[in-house]
């Protein structure tokens, strides 16, 4: 019998200081959603002092890469999104480490991509429900979303979700050009460069263990700044360059 050369669909997950919810989330992943694709998940560490990345090996998780030190979330994208090509990713996906979004729709998020319907998606929280979330974040989510849909003149539903697909294609063009965050730079540069965006319907439920690094006088600090610089560059859709960074120490190189 003639044998199928699989494609491959890489989950990688940003993670600081999560070991109580890494081992949920990892488990939950459906690794044979699709008999045309071989389902990795990988993680990156982003400096943790407790045992994120063992709990992450013990999970399950094909791949571990931890930084020495705490980089801050959108250089633990750029990295995952590097190693996933580095890999052979066919598609990835990403998913925060905090157990807030449904790892089992991680099919519904990239099935656009799959079909060729679209070339970036999210898994978008206010299309579909939302529990446990404060009126602070809730109205902090609409502002920047209205932002990012200002500039790009698209209308967008959450424009900062922690779930996201993307094709091979998107991950080889994507830029992230500040470490504290990636949502809205990484989303003005893929759609400003022509990638399609779909959104995708999900369940969310706030993390009831672990503590969000997002400080809201620090993300807007950091975030507005950024997307000026981001609107200021010119938008030419190709090869980012976003090889793993020096610092990078792996901790678990080979499929466990």
């Amino acid at each position: 019998m003639k044998s199928t050369i699989r494609k491959k669909l890489i989950v990688f997950i940003p993670a600081h200081n999560e070991v109580g919810n890494i081992e949920s989330v990892i488990k939950r992943v459906p690794r044979q959603f699709d008999l045309n694709y071989e389902v990795l998940v990988i993680v990156i560490d982003d400096g943790s002092t407790d045992r994120t990345a063992e709990a992450a090996k013990e999970a399950g998780a094909d791949y571990v890469y931890s930084f020495a030190a705490n980089r801050g979330l959108g250089a633990a994208v750029r990295e995952g999104l590097a190693r996933c090509c580095q890999l052979g990713a066919d598609i990835g996906l990403m998913i925060d480490a905090d157990n807030e979004y449904p790892p089992e729709q991680i099919p519904d998020v990239v099935r656009p991509i799959l079909s060729n319907a679209a070339d970036y998606t999210f898994g978008s929280r206010f299309k579909g429900s939302i529990a446990g979330m404060r009126l602070h974040r809730r109205l902090g989510n609409y502002l920047f979303t209205v932002l990012q849909s200002i500039l790009l003149r698209k209308w967008i539903y959450d424009g900062q979700s922690g779930m996201r697909g993307f094709s091979r294609e998107a991950m080889e063009s994507a830029e992230i050009i500040h470490d504290y965050n990636y949502a809205q730079v990484l989303t003005l540069n893929l759609l400003r460069k022509g990638f399609r965006l779909e959104e995708v319907a999900i369940a969310y439920k706030v993390r009831t263990q672990g503590q969000s690094f997002i400080k809201f006088r620090q993300y807007v600090t950091s975030v507005l700044p950024a997307i000026y610089q981001e609107m200021k560059r010119p938008a030419i859709r190709g090869a980012a360059s976003h090889a793993p960074g020096r610092q990078l120490q792996e901790t678990s190189g080979s499929q466990v």
